[in-house]
């Protein structure tokens, strides 16, 4: 399809075949604000840069100059916002509303990228409304969200949706073959990624991530029924997902450092790296969040597992767990005391060394 370019702007979007379908054709005659829906790892932010170029440019080389910068999000008429706090506040909105006033610096077309937009604020959202009705003629907005919560349905409405899906193991399985990992690593880590690509670079680079899957699977046969079990349970898991961010953290380090280099090159001071930081921070507290997830959809499995093979006769404590598990990964949104979570839980867990065996 894009056999005359020897990278098209479009080489990072992974299993998104229909949405870059969409979104080619839409460039011909693009309208005024688009919303990319799909979970995290799905590689739409990528996309939203790469349909950026392409409004720019009016080309799919990667390779033109225009391409290269905006890919690199370094373009000065492809302003991307990331929340500075836990949501997107009323401030944020503002900024952005003036910003989408701006003239473009450089061509005659400007692109607003509007990133984690499922984490607006209801105030922010009616603010931001009329702007994204009405924006100026050169400015064309992309939103992305992970989810269309209510306080976000009166802006999706204004929007052409374009929607994300779960990227499949095997495609996943594959980019990382092709970035260099051991087939070994790459089946293990898009196995454990639940579709997202971006934690499944990570994943691949950690070396322990067997070992924490098979820690997070002996827990339901580790319990005993005691407190003390429990507190000792939740401590080893918690080192375990705090030594899994060492591969991210190395990876946080190049592109600090990248930065700097950048910036020294140039003679600036800062050069976005407050910008940058905030990043990693929230990029840390997600990967936490995955780990977490992960690894109770591992004790999940375990229970059920203990049916299936018929090492327990208790099925209705088994489905039990699990639906309590459920209730824990629902809670993990609203961004508790995660030691104190995974207590109450463990507490409430059966044992599987404790449950009837079949006779």
């Amino acid at each position: 399809m894009f056999a005359e370019y020897s990278r098209s702007v479009w080489s990072d979007v992974v299993g998104q075949e229909r949405a870059v379908e969409q979104l080619t054709h839409a460039a011909v005659a693009p309208v005024h604000a688009y919303l990319f829906v799909g979970p995290a790892g799905c590689t739409k932010d990528e996309a939203a840069r790469s349909f950026a170029a392409l409004l720019l440019t009016g080309s799919d080389d990667a390779e033109s100059r225009d391409a290269r910068l905006i890919l690199e999000g370094e373009h000065p008429d492809v302003r991307e916002v990331e929340r500075s706090g836990a949501r997107i506040s009323a401030d944020q909105v503002a900024d952005i509303i003036r910003n989408a006033s701006l003239a473009p610096i450089e061509g005659t077309r400007k692109v607003m990228v509007l990133h984690e937009f499922h984490l607006l604020e209801a105030t922010g959202a009616a603010r931001l409304l009329k702007t994204l009705e009405e924006p100026p003629a050169s400015t064309v907005f992309i939103v992305l969200a992970d989810q269309v919560p209510p306080e976000l349905v009166t802006i999706a409405s204004r929007c052409v949706r374009i929607d994300f899906a779960t990227i499949s193991e095997a495609a996943i399985q594959q980019v990382l073959v092709d970035e260099g990992s051991t087939a070994e690593a790459a089946t293990h880590a898009a196995a454990a990624a639940a579709g997202n690509l971006t934690r499944a670079r990570v994943l691949a680079a950690d070396p322990t991530l067997m070992h924490r899957r098979s820690l997070f699977a002996a827990v339901p046969s580790r319990l005993d029924g005691t407190g003390a079990t429990v507190v000792a349970t939740v401590q080893e898991l918690n080192a375990t997902i705090e030594a899994a961010a060492a591969p991210l953290e190395a990876r946080h380090a190049k592109e600090v450092a990248d930065l700097d280099a950048r910036a020294a090159a140039v003679g600036e001071k800062g050069g976005g790296r407050k910008q940058l930081e905030e990043r990693h921070k929230r990029e840390l507290r997600r990967h936490r969040t995955d780990e977490l997830r992960s690894g109770l959809g591992v004790i999940a499995g375990a229970y059920r597992d203990a049916v299936v093979q018929q090492r327990a006769t208790r099925p209705d404590s088994v489905a039990q767990a699990v639906h309590r598990i459920h209730q824990t990964l629902e809670a993990l949104e609203r961004n508790p005391n995660e030691v104190l979570l995974l207590q109450s839980l463990l507490l409430d867990l059966p044992s599987l060394a404790l449950l009837p065996a079949p006779r």
